[in-house]
């Protein structure tokens, strides 16, 4: 069993090593001081999105929006308000789906707010539509194995 994560810093895209015994919300990124966890939601670009998925070992909720989104719009403080919820266990970020549009085609997909939930560089659960802080929260605890969360 391992005794550290490995967060990803959604400003520099630096690997940091966060022992279990340390509080995840005080943790501060190693190369440029940010802090790990913020309780907001990053938009991260194609490079940091890849990196949160493949090197990092929390789960990562993405939500994949698009500024003229009339429902992403509406859901976004839903999404702030579950990252409050869920992190530091669980890593929440944003990709714009009109800036980094190779990565949503990767993505497959076809229309937004998709939230996607990773766990172990897989996807293992997707949902379409705009949802309140309550349902996004239960939506990603119901689809999480039970080592993850």
């Amino acid at each position: 069993m391992t005794q550290e994560n490995l967060v990803v810093c959604t400003k520099c895209g630096a690997i940091n090593r966060l022992p279990l015994t340390r509080k995840g919300s005080d943790a501060k990124c190693g190369k440029c001081g940010a802090r790990l966890f913020s309780g907001h939601p990053e938009n991260v670009d194609a490079v940091n999105f890849d990196r949160q998925i493949g090197r990092g070992s929390l789960p990562v909720l993405v939500d994949v929006w698009a500024p003229w989104c009339g429902p992403c719009k509406m859901m976004a403080p839903a999404y702030e308000a579950a990252a409050k919820a869920l992190e530091p266990n669980i890593r929440l970020i944003k990709l714009n789906s009109d800036a980094e549009q190779s990565a949503a085609a990767k993505l497959g997909i076809r229309g937004i707010p998709t939230m996607i939930l990773f766990h172990h560089q897989r996807e293992i659960a997707r949902t379409s539509g705009a949802m309140s802080t309550g349902q996004i929260v239960n939506w990603v605890r119901s689809h999480l194995p039970t080592d993850a969360s």
